[in-house]
């Protein structure tokens, strides 16, 4: 059975918060009746504010299984993208970015358009000192990974809040290296103040590692780069099938790359060779630090990039295993296709795993919060 199409009014609603784009959402029992409401709508709207439009169906109407969301600037652009409006079946992931995002003034926009995000992200800056001012004005710092990953953890955790009061919940989490810490957190398996315990552990004791190291991001498989590995240089992450990083000393890793010329590939502009034996001194008193913290089960199913299945219990050891081992997003992909995840969302300063879920799930529906190369309030609510 069809639901009625919502009654609107033309009351005008004040509001101190000029969003960039109006969102108009419809949901319905039925993935055919989201199309019909959308007709309904389109037809109904005629005339009328489309900022108080959006702000009826999004507060005054169930959130039924069947939903779909339009954006626009006014009622006859929003009219004209509810035509073709249909549902797409299945069950939604959210994607916490790895660090390489990372930019300075990350989430600056969002903060002073959401009251939400802004709220958030205090709440995760009140735990590291001096955090807001170097994600905001001092890029210098940002490339350290000692602030990277406070500064990603905070963006992350404050997008999750502001998707989570649009009504907006995932059925299953994933988290790329240091993201599969705000994972944890915004699951319930740490508090936030355990969480940034964490983190600061983590990055602390990377900084303070000697620096050196590369990293190398290759177009190939796992399969035709593990043969060619020598002492020294290790598989750091399979981001999609044909996306590799190997990471390790410097002349490791260029005679890996000395190999697959043919190939396309790149150097990663990092500090240190994360996920490498490079890692190895850290390890006892990160595990030391994690082995001080409570933890929950998650609240939302993580499908853990370690293990690339779902995990459940989150130990001081799981974390160490965590820094030192390769990154399994791709298993991690697939593994959420199989559990019926069509729709990805990634959470992070930019748009850098959209690309990889795609290669691991050619069905999947990829779209990023936030992109660096357009505006911050726009691209989080059209995404």
């Amino acid at each position: 059975i069809i639901e009625e199409a919502p009654e609107l009014t033309r009351e005008p609603v004040a509001s101190d918060v000029v969003l960039p784009v109006v969102p108009w959402l419809v949901s319905a029992k039925t993935a055919a009746g989201v199309a019909e409401q959308a007709r309904r709508l389109a037809a109904g709207a005629e005339g009328l504010d489309a900022a108080d439009v959006g702000l009826s169906l999004a507060t005054t109407r169930a959130a039924l299984e069947h939903r779909a969301v339009v954006f626009g600037t006014g009622t006859g652009e929003l009219g004209e993208q509810l035509a073709p409006v249909v549902a797409r079946d299945g069950l939604t992931g959210f994607v916490f970015s790895g660090q390489g995002g990372q930019r300075v003034g990350m989430g600056r926009e969002l903060a002073a358009s959401f009251p939400v995000f802004a709220t958030a992200l205090d709440e995760v800056c009140e735990h590291f000192e001096g955090l807001r001012e170097v994600m905001f004005t001092d890029a210098d710092s940002l490339r350290n990974t000692g602030w990277a990953q406070p500064a990603l953890f905070a963006v992350e955790v404050a997008l999750f809040r502001l998707v989570e009061s649009w009504g907006v919940r995932p059925d299953y989490l994933v988290g790329h290296s240091v993201g599969e810490l705000a994972a944890a957190h915004v699951a319930g398996v740490l508090s936030l103040a355990d969480a940034c315990r964490l983190v600061a552990a983590r990055a602390g004791l990377m900084q303070a590692l000697p620096v050196g190291g590369a990293m190398w991001a290759v177009r190939a498989t796992p399969d035709e780069v593990t043969p060619l590995l020598v002492e020294g240089a290790s598989v750091a992450a399979v981001n999609a099938p044909g996306q590799v990083v190997v990471s390790g000393t410097r002349e490791a890793v260029e005679a890996v790359a000395a190999q697959l010329t043919e190939r396309q590939g790149r150097w990663l502009d990092v500090s240190h060779a994360f996920h490498s034996h490079l890692m190895d001194p850290m390890l006892a008193d990160f595990a030391t630090a994690a082995g001080e913290l409570t933890y929950g089960t998650p609240d939302i199913p993580i499908v853990s990039t370690l293990t690339g299945e779902l995990t459940g219990e989150f130990t001081a050891s799981y974390w160490a295993d965590q820094v030192r081992g390769t990154v399994r997003f791709a298993d991690a992909v697939t593994r959420l296709k199989a559990l019926g995840v069509t729709r990805f969302l990634e959470l992070g300063p930019d748009a850098s795993l959209v690309g990889a879920i795609g290669e691991s799930d050619e069905d999947a529906f990829a779209v990023a919060a936030l992109n660096r190369k357009q505006p911050e309030p726009a691209t989080a609510v059209t995404a």
